[in-house]
């Protein structure tokens, strides 16, 4: 079954530390997605997602355009994140380990993680079966080429390594698609 995801009602988050105590907490606004879930075998689901960097949201203008720069993102030459899924490992009925591939700054990791099913409904205002999952995860950003760092004069580092993601994502069932002629009947036409 097909879902996509909504982006007003989802969001992809991250927070890293700032001069090893502080919390600074991101976001990015334009993302696309798929989540092909199979009901009866959710191990066999399937994940995309794109993520546009120009779309990073930090609070801080100058520190966003920093972050686009060539010294983290290098928007110009890498201008979307990746995340494609590769297997599922299903814990119980509502928590899942996800695994995948993440592509970030031309260069691919695996990335584990760790999902819950939240809940389904129908949206009242479409009538629509809507789904959604929250995630988290993390991962080292020197892993992906993310080297910029200044050291304190106290000691230590002006950013962490690690980086730490936080996901909620709302999606929509999108209907299925019903041919109009039997396939045999489209074969002849093409």
């Amino acid at each position: 079954m097909s879902w996509t995801i909504d982006k007003n009602h989802s969001s992809i988050g991250f927070t890293v530390k700032h001069m090893m105590f502080t919390t600074v907490r991101g976001a990015f606004v334009n993302f696309d997605g798929n989540l092909n879930f199979d009901e009866q075998h959710p191990e066999n689901t399937a994940v995309d997602i794109a993520v546009q960097l120009d779309s990073i949201n930090t609070h801080d203008a100058k520190r966003d355009a920093h972050v686009q720069s060539a010294d983290f993102f290098d928007v110009e030459n890498n201008p979307t994140m990746t995340f494609r899924s590769s297997s599922v490992e299903v814990l119980d009925a509502e928590h899942y380990k996800l695994h995948g591939d993440l592509t970030l700054h031309g260069i691919t990791q695996p990335l584990v993680l760790s999902v819950t099913r939240e809940g389904e409904n129908k949206n009242p205002l479409s009538g629509n079966r809507v789904v959604a999952y929250s995630a988290e995860g993390s991962l080292n950003r020197k892993d992906f080429g993310l080297g910029f760092n200044v050291a304190l004069e106290t000691g230590g580092w002006l950013l962490s390594e690690q980086v730490k993601l936080v996901i909620e994502v709302q999606a929509v069932e999108q209907p299925a698609v019903v041919l109009s002629q039997p396939v045999a009947e489209l074969a002849s036409v093409a």
